[in-house]
C-alpha cells in the first residue's frame, strides 16, 4: 500500500475549486484592517482576530522595526539555550505585571503554547478534562501528554461535575477550557468552573486567546470579566490577536513556570520568537495598558452589529455576550461555501466554517470584528450579508 494513496485520492477541494466556491487562501494586498485589499478587490475585512485593530498602528511598527535593527532578524536557538533575548525577557515580566500572577513563559506560537504548557503539566497518572469546543490545540496537547482526557458537553456543568466525580482521589486533575469560544463566541462558565475545581481538587487552566483584550474592564480577559484574576491556575494565551504579533504566553505562579521551562519539550526544543514580534507584542500590551477605551469601542462595535444583523433578520448564534464573534449560520457546507465566495466578490470577507470542524447540518459563517471597525462598515456589510443569504437559501449539499 502507497502511504500517498489517500492524498491522490483526496478530490473534495478540487471539486470545490471548480465549483468557483474555494474559501481559502485568498491573498491579501494591504495591511490587516477594517478595509483590506485582496486579490485585487476593495473589501470590508469581518474575518480577522485582529481585534484592537493594532496591526497597523504606528507605534507597533516603529517597534517591530526598531527590535530588527537592535536585535537582528532572529535568534537562532531556543530560549533554553542561546535564544533568550532581555527582550524576552521583559515581555514576560510586562506580561505577569498586567494579569496579576507571579511569572509567565512566551513560546513561539499560541498553537504550541498549549502544547508546551499541557504536555508539561499533565503526565501518564494524571487527566486532563475539557469542554468539548476547546481549541483544537487543547486536544493535541492532551495527546502529547499522555494524560487520560475527558471530555464535558459544551459549557454543560452538570456534565463537568459527572466527569470530575469519575476521576481516582489520587490522580492529578487539569480542567481546560477556552475563555472566549473561538466559533461559538461565548464565554465560558468560569465560575462554576472553579467552584467545581475547588469541590474536586482540581486546577484550573484558561485559554483566553479570544478573551486578552477583549473581556474585562481593563482587557485582561475572561477571569477579569468575572472577577476571578485570583482563582485562575494557568492564564494561557496568544500574540496574535489583540496583541497584533506572532506567539503566545503562559502566566502562572513562578514554581510553575519555573517547572515549564525546564521540563517543556515544545519549549526547550523550539526557537524562541523573533525580536520584532516580541516587540510588537511589548507595543501592543503597552496601549492596550494606556487605552483601555479600545476595549470598550469594540464591545459597542460588536454590539452594534449583533443588534443589526438580528434586524436584519440574519440568523446569528447569539449568546447574549457583547464579543467580536458573532456566527452566521449557513447550515450545510455547500451553501456556506457559495456564501463565503458571493460575499467576496461583493466587497465583504468572512470565513466559512463548515463540518467537520462543526457538526453536520450546523456550517456557519465566522465573522468578527475590531475596534478600528465604524459604523457605516458595518452597515454595508449587513447589508450585503442579508443579500448574499437571499441568493443562497435554496442551495443544499
Amino acid at each position: 500500500m502507497d502511504l500517498f494513496n489517500k492524498c491522490r485520492k483526496y478530490d473534495y477541494v478540487q471539486k470545490i475549486k471548480e465549483a468557483g466556491i474555494y474559501p481559502y487562501f485568498h491573498k491579501l494586498e494591504t495591511r490587516q484592517g477594517p478595509e483590506v485589499v485582496m486579490e485585487g478587490k476593495d473589501i470590508i475585512m469581518i474575518g480577522s482576530n485582529n481585534y484592537l485593530g493594532l496591526t497597523s498602528h504606528p507605534d507597533v511598527v516603529a517597534a517591530g522595526i526598531d527590535a530588527l535593527r537592535e536585535f537582528g532578524s532572529g535568534c537562532s536557538g531556543s530560549r533554553f539555550l542561546n535564544g533568550t533575548l532581555t527582550t524576552h525577557v521583559a515581555l514576560e515580566e510586562e506580561l505577569a505585571d498586567f494579569l496579576g500572577t507571579e511569572s509567565a513563559v512566551t513560546f513561539s506560537t499560541g498553537f504550541q503554547s498549549n502544547l508546551g504548557i499541557i504536555s508539561a503539566i499533565a503526565g501518564r497518572s494524571d487527566y486532563i478534562i475539557c469542554d468539548k469546543e476547546n481549541h483544537a490545540s487543547i486536544y493535541d496537547a492532551a495527546r502529547l501528554s499522555f494524560a487520560r482526557m475527558l471530555r464535558y458537553r459544551h459549557s454543560d456543568m452538570q456534565d463537568l461535575e459527572y466527569q470530575l466525580s469519575t476521576v481516582p482521589d489520587s490522580a492529578g486533575i487539569l480542567i481546560v477550557t477556552d475563555g472566549v469560544f473561538s466559533m461559538g463566541g461565548d464565554i465560558c462558565k468560569l465560575p462554576e468552573i472553579v467552584k467545581l475545581a475547588k469541590k474536586y481538587g482540581a486546577r484550573v487552566m484558561v485559554d483566553d486567546s479570544h478573551g486578552l483584550g477583549v473581556l474585562g474592564a481593563k482587557g485582561k480577559g475572561t477571569p477579569e470579566h468575572f472577577g476571578l484574576e485570583k482563582e485562575v491556575d494557568i492564564y494561557m494565551g496568544t500574540f496574535s490577536k489583540s496583541l497584533a504579533s506572532l506567539g503566545g504566553y503562559m502566566a502562572a505562579d513562578k514554581e510553575v513556570c519555573e517547572y515549564v521551562r525546564h521540563t517543556s519539550r515544545p519549549f526547550i526544543f523550539s526557537a524562541s520568537i523573533t525580536p520584532a514580534s516580541v516587540a510588537c507584542a511589548r507595543a501592543a500590551l503597552k496601549i492596550l495598558r494606556n487605552e483601555p477605551e479600545r476595549v470598550k469601542r469594540l464591545k459597542d462595535i460588536s454590539t452594534y452589529m449583533r443588534k443589526g444583523l438580528k434586524e436584519a433578520g440574519v440568523p446569528i448564534m447569539d449568546s447574549g455576550e457583547a464579543t467580536p464573534i458573532i456566527p452566521i449560520y449557513t447550515y450545510t457546507n455547500i451553501r456556506t461555501f457559495t456564501a463565503c465566495q458571493k460575499l467576496f466578490e461583493k466587497g465583504v470577507y468572512v470565513n466559512s466554517t463548515v463540518s467537520p470542524a462543526v457538526p453536520e447540518g450546523q456550517s456557519l459563517l465566522r465573522t468578527s470584528y475590531m475596534a478600528t471597525h465604524t459604523e457605516e462598515q458595518m452597515d454595508r456589510a449587513i447589508v450585503k450579508i442579508r443579500e448574499v443569504l437571499d441568493e443562497v437559501k435554496d442551495i443544499t449539499d
